[in-house]
């Protein structure tokens, strides 16, 4: 009989459940004893070491390029392809996104459970999209400067491969895409300026990651082509709108750096205080619910936004020594009742 492989952690838990089974006569002791000789401890980890090894790799290649062009050689041999028209690089780049998305697929398909490496690929096809796009932007819009539209273009672009591929990492990049274009398109009827029908860029997201997510939540899982990508859509749009809220709690709807160096903090609470409802509000929600994304990001930012204003209405009137000694109580007790909460489960 082949044996179930778990890790330590995953040992430690069944034979809880089973221990209490027992315990509430649910099963013998021989049965017991058999459930838990039937446990295999799993060898090295190697899932966990292609995933790393695959960010490594992008970051390498992101470093890359970074020293490409921090490289004094390659810099003059980038130099070289300067008088090249902008045409060549977009062709170049179009085509080496629809060679990444081919072998992205192709391999998806051939091998579905090699999910890093197929990934990897859709990863690098969108890039080359983006500087295809960006290149196509210095043909097509020289004298002009609504790039919002471009935004658009890859908004289209990447939400068409995701669902044509069914990936969910290039539906991330179309929900970038799509913040990047909400940002220029209402900076662009602004005059480029930092505030929109009287809002700053941090309560425009905010808003924005709220209509996202009631999108997601509402009406994405009746789209059936977008259906796969609903729990993507809800954690980006929380995502949105929690950091966005958080960066308001701190400046507040100014857009203006002086007006805002000039202004206490307390006169802006009113955003920290709605930061902290709206978090702790979905930390609840997401206990009740037994909706993991949104326990985990409203626990966190409710965290965040704690300390947030502990350090802003205290680094400058108390004595450093009792600043950090507060801070690393309130993080013991943080600590404690996350042990017992732990123990108790």
């Amino acid at each position: 009989m082949n044996k179930f492989d778990v890790t330590k952690n995953e040992r430690e838990v069944i034979e809880s459940a089973v221990k209490h089974w027992q315990e509430q006569q649910l099963i013998n002791e021989d049965k017991a004893k058999e459930l838990i000789h039937n446990l295999d401890d799993k060898g090295f980890e190697w899932g966990v070491l292609a995933r790393y090894a695959f960010w490594i790799a992008l970051a390498s290649m992101i470093f890359a390029v970074i020293s490409l062009f921090s490289d004094d050689y390659l810099e003059q041999l980038v130099q070289q392809f300067y008088d090249t028209p902008n045409v060549v690089f977009c062709l170049f780049f179009a085509g080496l996104a629809i060679l990444f998305y081919a072998l992205g697929f192709r391999f998806k398909q051939k091998n579905p459970d090699k999910t890093f490496s197929n990934e990897t690929l859709m990863l690098a096809g969108s890039f080359s999209t983006a500087a295809c796009i960006g290149f196509l932007g210095q043909i097509l819009d020289r004298n002009e400067t609504h790039y919002s539209l471009l935004f658009l273009l890859s908004i289209v672009i990447y939400a068409v491969l995701s669902i044509k591929l069914n990936s969910k990492l290039i539906w991330v990049f179309t929900l970038v895409a799509l913040g990047i274009w909400f940002a220029t398109e209402t900076a662009y009827h602004s005059n480029w300026g930092f505030r929109f029908w009287g809002m700053n860029y941090p309560l425009r997201f905010t808003i924005f990651g709220f209509l996202l997510t009631a999108f997601a939540f509402f009406l994405q899982p009746k789209i059936k082509v977008l259906q796969a990508f609903q729990s993507t859509s809800y954690v980006i749009g929380l995502l949105y709108s929690m950091i966005a809220l958080w960066c308001l709690s701190i400046f507040g709807n100014y857009s203006d750096f002086e007006k805002w160096t000039q202004i206490r903090q307390y006169e802006i609470f009113y955003w920290g205080l709605l930061g902290i409802a709206i978090s702790l509000g979905l930390a609840i929600y997401g206990l009740k619910t037994k909706d993991h994304a949104s326990r985990d990001i409203g626990f966190i930012f409710f965290i965040i936004n704690l300390y947030t204003r502990f350090v802003e209405y205290l680094w400058d009137n108390i004595n450093r020594t009792i600043f950090f000694l507060i801070l690393a109580l309130s993080f013991w007790f943080v600590g404690r009742w996350a042990e017992k909460i732990w123990k108790k489960k």
